[in-house]
């Protein structure tokens, strides 16, 4: 923007100095083509002042109001954000109360939660640095605890009442 706001001037002076010329040449008597030749230049300059000016006022309103629409969305990512924290806080709380209302251990616990998140029994014991068998008995339990027959349907549980119908 300052760019265009220094050509502008620039084109200006350059007209100004122009008539200058032009009203220089007219004293001395120079050659009607030759002032009608600068004339020619001097309203070129002015076109093209005008036209820069206006461009420039247009883009500079178009910053503004893309600028405006930005904050507003800024606004509402932020808004939405955190809603979704606390939704996903919300959400952690009711399988924390659920995970201890089925009587789950820490470890049956955090296992759960990882088969959850759809983690494989080799990465779940990965993670929490035992052997993958371990991992499948106490996902065996955690189903057998939670009356589901199996990791789909212990996942579908906690999706069940987001879904509607």
């Amino acid at each position: 923007m300052k760019k265009d706001v220094a050509i502008i001037v620039l084109l200006l002076l350059i007209t100004l100095f122009k008539l200058f010329d032009i009203i220089a040449d007219l004293q001395l008597e120079i050659p009607a083509w030759h002032i009608a030749q600068e004339s020619i230049l001097v309203l070129l300059t002015i076109v093209g002042s005008i036209y820069l000016g206006y461009d420039l006022i247009r883009s500079s309103r178009q910053v503004k109001a893309l600028g405006f629409k930005l904050a507003n969305a800024d606004k509402q990512i932020n808004n939405m954000s955190s809603k979704m924290r606390a939704a996903r806080q919300e959400y952690s709380q009711t399988i924390a109360i659920q995970f201890d209302t089925w009587g789950f251990t820490k470890s049956e616990q955090q296992v759960a939660l990882l088969l959850l998140k759809g983690l494989s029994f080799k990465e779940i014991a990965e993670v929490r640095l035992t052997k993958e068998k371990t991992v499948r008995q106490q996902a065996s339990t955690i189903y057998s605890k939670a009356e589901v027959d199996g990791r789909h349907t212990f996942s579908a549980w906690f999706m069940e009442d987001f879904i509607q119908d």
